[in-house]
């Protein structure tokens, strides 16, 4: 051959090996690339929340001859107030110190000092005053802009109500106020409490009527209570004793303290030291003098009839020292919990996740929790207040909530749940990837039971005992329907298939017994008809062209006998035969459906590839094992599969890959429903989906919207495995096998 023919032939494919190449390399990278985009906005969710010091300010000097008593913050961390025990808010500008604003309690008067000061919630404070009197005291801050756009806070005080003063003292206060009721509970010695409330009611005729009405708890517990609290509404009163008993009293109707539960919540008797409601008012926070906070809510009794009692659900970090105070978010489930020794720690109830502790220098003497959850101020010694910015954008991830299960309000027992929004501004977000990983397990294991054996099956038949006409026919019909976009697949599952299968589910079962007893009978009387030209002709690859009506009519001769099954088996009524029998509702968008629109998108993948690796056997392996007196059906099973089974399972692995990451079909023709059943009459929600039907509301760095990018990550991840574990596989094969 001409030398410079050679030259150009060796260039070219130099060139097309070099193109090769690169476009290997590309393609790894961009995979690679697209791994780390999406983890990089799934990796914040593990991030460790972080706390900044913001500033650090000495109160005026005039504080310092009264008691500070409560702090608080505004909702742009830019002003710090103190309650002192005059009853005077003190308001300072948090860059700078100076006093910006001094308003005083309505209630306040010469000779009077607070005695001690409960906070309400973040703004709202009850001062109990030391002639016996009682307010609720409000701090409002309204927000304006000047004519240069300048925000500008206006600094006011609201009292939300008053109590004269009573004729016997009280050691605890504790009250809080609603529109139409106020409810205020005095502990007047260790085991007796007295229930104050003012209630406003409305008549008929649009009267409202004002009544004040008292109840007197008696010998609560043996045990001294050194711990009060009410829910926000003023309904439910919640008790602590110096021996680690628990009790709770329903005050819902005036008048009344009807108790609920009287338990020993902690075996070696430790004293309870303070309490506090979480966001939602159903969870209770428990701080004691072992350092422990703990979580408690009300949950279904084996009594039944609605009846719930406190059980200890979550268990948080431990401080060195007595916990002194607990100061529950108002934006999510955070707690703030800071004991004696003047160490705060930040937990979150749902997620057991222990977000940070605040050790300083000096010890903290109280604090108090920004609006949004982003701040945090403490007064320390020397009346220095100090002011952290809190970076906790994630408190409820971690990976025992995202992976295990989880304890949450209301529910009977801890549960798997995927349940990202909700109508309330309380709502426990629940974050469980579980039920979507087991959903897509399920979407593909029914898929591929439907898939494999066609696929496989019909490739075998069509490569080893089909005409050559026939496969010229087969082959390019079932590689058109690998062109059929998913959406339309999902489409017609959802609006035409799952409608039509739930009408006629007694007769497609009465198929699945029908069809192979038609394929039995067929045989039977196959046989001694097989000696005839005609039939010498069908089985020399025409078999299609008598199998494939008479699976037809099985399959007419089913639907038209389901009403008789459905009356004979089912009592007329499959549905409500399956729930009365096995407790077990059919969902109209089930696996079944699942089943037949993922498996009619994974066959073509699958059969094409098995039908190329099984045409590529050569035909001298056939030929040697024909030779040697095997039968056509030995030859296949001993020789022709053994031959191409790399390609088998490559092709198996690939059409599981496929169904794995399938999106809009499983998104169309599911319930969307991510619950953890493998029963085939319930749907189920796959990763995929999940992301499709997420995504658009999720907002931007939000927790949803990253544990979304983490779904992806995952998706990724599974399909990755199986990709590798298959060509892992298919070299294995290859290698013993020889040639494929």
């Amino acid at each position: 051959m001409d030398k410079k023919i050679l030259r150009k032939i060796k260039r070219h494919d130099s060139l097309a090996a070099l193109g090769i190449r690169a476009g290997g390399v590309l393609v790894i990278a961009s995979v690679i690339l697209i791994l780390l985009l999406i983890g990089k906005e799934a990796l914040p969710l593990f991030s460790a929340p972080q706390a900044t010091l913001q500033q650090r300010v000495a109160l005026p000097a005039d504080l310092a001859e009264h008691h500070v008593l409560a702090l608080g913050v505004d909702e742009y961390r830019e002003i710090v107030y103190v309650v002192d025990e005059t009853g005077r808010f003190t308001f300072v500008n948090a860059a700078n110190g100076l006093v910006l604003k001094r308003l005083m309690s309505e209630t306040a008067a010469a000779g009077l000092t607070v005695a001690s000061v409960e906070r309400i919630d973040t703004r709202t404070y009850a001062l109990h005053w030391s002639d016996g009197r009682l307010s609720l005291e409000r701090v409002e801050f309204g927000l304006d802009y000047d004519s240069n756009g300048q925000r500008v806070t206006e600094m006011s005080l609201a009292q939300v109500a008053n109590f004269a003063a009573f004729e016997q003292p009280a050691e605890t206060v504790s009250a809080r106020s609603t529109d139409d009721r106020v409810t205020l509970v005095r502990q007047l010695s260790a085991d007796v409490l007295e229930i104050v409330q003012q209630v406003e009611e409305e008549d008929l005729f649009g009267n409202v009527e004002r009544s004040s009405r008292v109840t007197r708890l008696t010998d609560v517990h043996p045990d001294p209570v050194t711990a009060l609290t009410l829910s926000h509404d003023g309904t439910m009163l919640y008790a602590g004793t110096d021996h680690g008993a628990l009790l709770r009293w329903d005050l819902s109707e005036p008048g009344e303290a009807r108790l609920l539960d009287k338990l020993q919540a902690f075996r070696d008797r430790r004293a309870i030291t303070t309490l506090s409601l979480l966001l939602g008012q159903i969870s209770l926070a428990v701080g004691d003098d072992g350092g422990q906070v703990t979580v408690w809510f009300p949950t279904p009794t084996e009594e039944g009839g609605g009846h719930k009692r406190l059980q200890l659900i979550h268990t948080l970090s431990r401080h060195d020292t007595p916990v002194a105070t607990l100061i529950p978010s108002k934006r999510n489930r955070t707690i703030v919990s800071l004991d004696r020794g003047g160490v705060v720690h930040l937990d979150f109830s749902t997620s057991e996740r222990h977000l940070l502790a605040l050790v300083d220098n000096d010890p903290i003497l109280m604090c108090d929790i920004a609006q949004r959850g982003d701040g945090l101020v403490a007064l320390q010694p020397n009346n220095q207040v100090t002011l952290w910015a809190i970076d906790n954008p994630h408190p409820e991830i971690s990976l025992s909530a995202l992976f295990g299960k989880v304890w949450y309000e209301s529910y009977n027992k801890p549960e798997w749940v995927w349940q990202s929004s909700s109508a309330s501004d309380d709502f426990e977000a629940k974050m469980s990837l579980t039920p979507l990983i087991y959903g897509t397990l399920k979407g593909t294991f029914y898929a591929m039971i439907f898939a494999i054996p066609l696929a496989l099956l019909g490739a075998v038949y069509t490569s080893q005992f089909g005409s050559r006409r026939l496969r010229e026919l087969i082959k390019p019909s079932v590689e058109i329907m690998a062109a059929v976009p998913s959406v339309i697949i999902g489409f017609l599952a959802a609006l035409w298939f799952a409608p039509l299968l739930e009408s006629h589910f007694p007769g497609f079962l009465l198929s699945l017994l029908l069809v192979p007893l038609v394929f039995i009978l067929l045989l039977i009387i196959w046989q001694p008809l097989r000696e005839k030209p005609w039939a010498k002709f069908i089985e020399s690859g025409h078999e299609f062209l008598v199998m494939a009506p008479l699976l037809v009519l099985a399959v007419a001769i089913a639907l038209q006998l389901g009403p008789w099954f459905e009356q004979v088996m089912f009592a007329g009524n499959f549905k409500l035969w399956l729930f009365g029998e096995t407790g077990l509702r059919y969902d109209s968008r089930n696996s079944i459906v699942i089943s037949f629109a993922l498996g009619f998108a994974v066959i073509p993948i699958i059969f094409t590839i098995t039908e190329d690796a099984l045409s590529n056997v050569p035909p001298s392996l056939k030929a040697a094992s024909l030779a040697l007196g095997a039968s056509r059906w030995q030859t296949v099973w001993r020789v022709v599969l053994p031959s191409a089974s790399p390609g088998i399972f490559a092709a198996v692995m690939i059409g599981l890959g496929r169904a794995v990451g399938e999106t809009m079909i499983v998104l169309m023709a599911t319930g969307n429903t991510p619950i953890l059943d493998l029963s085939i009459f319930n749907g189920m929600r796959p990763l995929s989906a999940n992301i499709a039907v997420e995504i658009p509301e999720a907002p931007h760095g939000d927790t949803l919207y990253r544990v979304l990018f983490l779904s992806a990550v995952l998706l990724f991840i599974l399909t990755f495995i199986l990709n590798t574990v298959a060509e892992v596989v298919r070299q294995r094969l290859r290698r013993k096998y020889g040639r494929f």
